[in-house]
C-alpha cells in the first residue's frame, strides 16, 4: 500500500470522527484550543489503537486465510463503506452535547473507530508498514477532528452528511482496488 493510498485511506477512516467533531463543535457555544485538542486526541487515538487491535487479531488467522484476503479486504471496507453511506443518509447529530467527559469521550471514540479495527484486520493480510500506517491514520484523524469542532461551530452541520459520504465511496473504492489488483486487472 503506498503513501497516496494510505492517506486516502486515513481520510475515509477518519470522516465518521469528523462528523461526529462536527456535531461536537455545533454543541459548543464557545469553543477553545483545549477543547479542540481533547476530541482530536480522543478520536485520534483511538483510530490508531483500533487498528493496532485489529492488525494482531488478523495476524493469528493470516496463514489460514491467505488464499481469499482480498476477498476479505474487499467485503470488510465494502461493508464499512456502505455503512458509513447509509449514516451520512441519515443526517442527524444524534442529540451532541457539548459534554467532553471521559465516559461520553470514550464511548464515541469507540463508535466512531470499529472501521479502524476492521481495516487493522485487512492489514494482516496486505503488504503494510504497519507502524507508519496506524500512525498516519491516528494523526490524520487528530487533524481533521480538530478541524471538525471549529467547522461545526462556524458553519453547524452543513458539510458532515456530505462527510461521512465521501467516506464511505473511498472506502469501498480502495476495497475494490484492493479486490482488482489481487485478481489481476488492475
Amino acid at each position: 500500500m503506498g503513501l497516496l493510498e494510505l492517506f486516502i485511506l486515513a481520510v475515509g477512516l477518519s470522516m465518521d470522527a469528523f462528523a461526529v467533531s462536527v456535531c461536537k463543535g455545533l454543541a459548543m457555544p464557545k469553543i477553545t484550543v483545549k477543547k479542540t485538542l481533547i476530541v482530536g486526541l480522543w478520536f485520534g487515538g483511538f483510530q490508531a489503537l483500533m487498528p493496532t487491535i485489529g492488525y494482531f487479531l488478523g495476524v493469528q488467522f493470516r496463514d489460514k486465510i491467505t488464499a481469499i484476503d482480498h476477498w476479505i479486504a474487499f467485503i470488510l471496507l465494502g461493508l464499512i463503506g456502505a455503512n458509513m453511506i447509509k449514516e451520512a443518509c441519515s443526517n442527524d447529530c444524534e442529540e451532541e452535547s457539548d459534554s467532553l467527559d471521559i465516559r461520553t469521550m470514550f464511548l464515541l471514540a469507540v463508535a466512531t473507530s470499529i472501521d479502524a479495527l476492521a481495516v487493522g484486520i485487512t492489514f494482516a493480510f496486505l503488504n503494510v508498514q504497519f507502524a507508519s500506517a496506524v500512525s498516519f491514520i491516528g494523526v490524520t484523524t487528530f487533524a481533521l477532528s480538530s478541524v471538525g469542532v471549529k467547522i461545526g461551530n462556524v458553519f453547524g452541520t452543513r458539510y458532515k452528511a456530505k462527510a461521512e459520504f465521501a467516506g464511505g465511496v473511498i472506502l469501498i473504492l480502495l476495497g475494490l482496488k484492493i479486490l482488482l489488483e489481487h485478481l489481476g486487472i488492475l
